[in-house]
């Protein structure tokens, strides 16, 4: 798997991160999605770079300009909920693209064990398309791994691109080695560590209750 590790590099991305990760600036919820979205933007910048294009012609008020656009089929699939604003953001420059909806979350076995389940699911043909699976947070990759399983009786894309704000470190590790081997991975920040419940250290906290408000506990 190819790993894009944007943090690598200076710049403004780097900047809506640290605010994401400010737990003063997270108190502002409107101002936390927007940040996802702007880097679900960027993100998707990168990947327009690495995309097949074909020649246009536009024409304007004195004449034809030739250009190119984007030649591939693209899917965006999210992880609900904390998938939506990182969904947005890159639905706002790949804004023809079809649209894949996925749940998954934790269910708890015990304090320190968990297992992902997947509830819901609705998503067009995959089949020979471009596949853009997003989840804010990588944590373990199991989620990523999971949601990969379950959408594969919708066809086999031609290519994947995986996109993430925060992963860790073994998160990372353990979807290169369940993903086919030309997937790629577009990353913010990659943090080292994982606590004991399997979250990332420092990482931000959970990006969903962030980005809409706490959930009722069962």
């Amino acid at each position: 798997m190819q790993i894009h590790h944007l943090l690598e590099q200076n710049s403004i991305a780097a900047k809506f991160l640290a605010e994401l990760r400010d737990v003063n600036i997270q108190k502002d919820q409107m101002r936390f999605r927007r940040n996802i979205e702007r880097l679900g933007e960027i993100m998707a910048y990168e990947i327009s770079k690495v995309l097949n294009y074909k020649e246009t012609n536009v024409k304007s008020p004195l004449g034809i300009s030739v250009s190119v656009e984007p030649d591939e089929n693209i899917v965006i699939c999210s992880i609900l909920r904390a998938g939506l604003p990182l969904h947005t953001g890159l639905l706002n420059y790949f804004d023809t693209a079809e649209n894949t909806f996925i749940s998954a979350y934790r269910h708890h076995i015990s304090e320190k064990e968990f297992e992902i389940k997947v509830e819901y699911l609705a998503s067009p043909s995959l089949e020979g398309k471009t596949l853009i699976l997003a989840d804010p947070m990588l944590a373990t990759g199991g989620s990523l791994v999971t949601v990969y399983e379950a959408l594969k009786p919708m066809g086999t894309p031609a290519k994947i691109h995986l996109v993430s704000v925060i992963g860790a470190r073994p998160g990372v590790e353990f979807v290169a080695k369940n993903f086919p081997e030309d997937a790629q991975l577009w990353i913010i920040a990659i943090d080292e560590h994982l606590n004991d419940h399997g979250y990332i250290v420092p990482g931000l906290g959970d990006a969903g209750d962030l980005s809409f408000g706490l959930k009722a506990q069962n």
